[in-house]
């Protein structure tokens, strides 16, 4: 089917029969054809109505038969579902959050989430007498519900949910009803107080235990924790940890390690946030003097020993100029001794260069082309060495060395 999601003739007769409380039957008929093309016949029975109908498949069959049904059946047929609704409102794929994300970043003023404790549940039992109920202990779970603030600039929103994450939606969509239509705020110098209102927003969002580690980072204070004390029973654990940051200590109780020690760095903050602040030292700014690169690529000895087409092309981009075109003028002579003639054009010169092959007819171009531009030659490149001639022998080929004064190596005459 076109639509994958779309609900086949079976599946809506499916649905119609137990709309009214009966039971199709499908039931193969005939079957005629060679076995590379079978013709299935299948029979449908709804209540007291019956259909045929042909197929290349007992499946295609069936799914026509229920197809031919649903066009002539009188049977009363169920009302179609409504369309579900985008509980989001919002089109793709695009949560509520990410949006106002965006729509803070233009505003300037970051979202902040902080979950809530959830609401006291009201006692109900104390309105009604329950006595004589059987099996009292037993009543209808309440569902949780989570609860989560939201802070941007200086507007507060609430959200909640069955999940937190639900909750964050629900307050990042009343955020965004009240934000869209509202103008973007103007950035402000930012003084010492806004300074430090931006630096306790940063902090929000960090643990307290995270938090005192950067203070005692910036004032060099040595910082460790320690569990002093471990009692209760094994379900019921009791932990107390004692933090020590410089010259200040604290304490701090919970259930679990974690718990205790959150609490202790709670605790210390307290005292840490009453130091002075640090005096704010200014990096001094370095500047690099840079080498005016042009200026050297221009000069007449530049690029001395480097290939001259090379040399050529960089000395153009440094004046920022158009790069040189190289075009094949002719090629001339027999098979195995060609030459070719290559042309070479800067601006309104131009110049020209031969060469047993279009690699060395281009490279001579150049080098003339920089010899006519006023730039000095460019040094010839090291002599490679010379391949060891080979002389055939019975069919193969076999390289002699040449002859030093200490070979030991005896040379016949071919």
């Amino acid at each position: 089917m076109a639509n994958p999601k779309e609900k086949t003739p079976m599946c809506l007769i499916n649905e119609l029969a137990r709309f009214n409380r009966i039971q199709p039957q499908y039931k193969l008929l005939n079957e005629r054809g060679p076995a590379h093309a079978k013709m299935f016949t299948v029979q449908l029975t709804l209540g007291e109505q019956t259909w045929e109908a042909e197929g290349s498949s007992i499946k295609k069959a069936q799914h026509a038969a229920a197809s031919k049904a649903l066009n002539e059946t009188t049977l009363p047929k169920p009302t179609p579902r409504p369309p579900k609704t985008n509980v989001n409102n919002n089109p793709g794929s695009i949560t509520p959050t990410v949006e106002l994300n965006g729509l803070a970043m233009k505003r300037g003023e970051p979202a902040i989430y902080r979950p809530l404790d959830p609401k006291p549940i009201p006692n109900y039992r104390a309105n009604y007498n329950f006595r004589g109920m059987y099996n009292q202990r037993y009543h209808c779970p309440v569902p949780k519900i989570f609860y989560v603030q939201l802070t941007v600039g200086n507007s507060e929103f609430f959200g909640e949910g069955k999940t937190r994450q639900a909750a964050r939606h629900n307050a990042a969509m009343k955020a965004l009803q009240a934000l869209q239509n509202e103008p973007i705020p103007e950035k402000l110098p930012q003084n010492g107080e806004t300074g430090k209102e931006s630096e306790e927003d940063k902090d929000a969002n960090k643990s307290e235990i995270s938090v005192v580690f950067e203070i005692a980072l910036k004032r060099n204070i040595p910082v460790s924790f320690e569990v002093i004390k471990e009692s209760g029973p094994p379900h019921m654990k009791s932990f107390v940890t004692r933090v020590t940051v410089g010259e200040f200590t604290a304490e701090g109780e919970g259930n679990s390690k974690k718990l205790s020690k959150k609490r202790a760095a709670m605790a210390v903050l307290q005292e840490l946030k009453k130091l002075p602040p640090l005096p704010v030292i200014e990096k001094p700014k370095l500047y690099f003097k840079k080498r005016p690169k042009t200026i050297l690529k221009t000069g007449p000895e530049y690029g001395q020993g480097m290939n001259p087409i090379s040399r050529l092309a960089q000395i153009q981009q440094a004046k920022k100029e158009k790069e040189p075109e190289y075009v094949l003028l002719s090629e001339r002579g027999m098979p195995r001794r060609r030459e070719f003639v290559m042309q070479v054009k800067v601006g309104n010169e131009i110049t020209t260069g031969t060469g047993p092959n279009k690699k060395i007819a281009k490279r001579n171009a150049a080098e003339a082309m920089l010899l006519q531009l006023g730039y000095k030659a460019s040094t010839p490149l090291q002599d490679q060495p010379e391949k060891v001639e080979s002389k055939s022998w019975n069919g193969q080929n076999v390289g002699f060395p040449e002859p030093t004064s200490n070979s030991k190596y005896c040379f016949l005459n071919l």
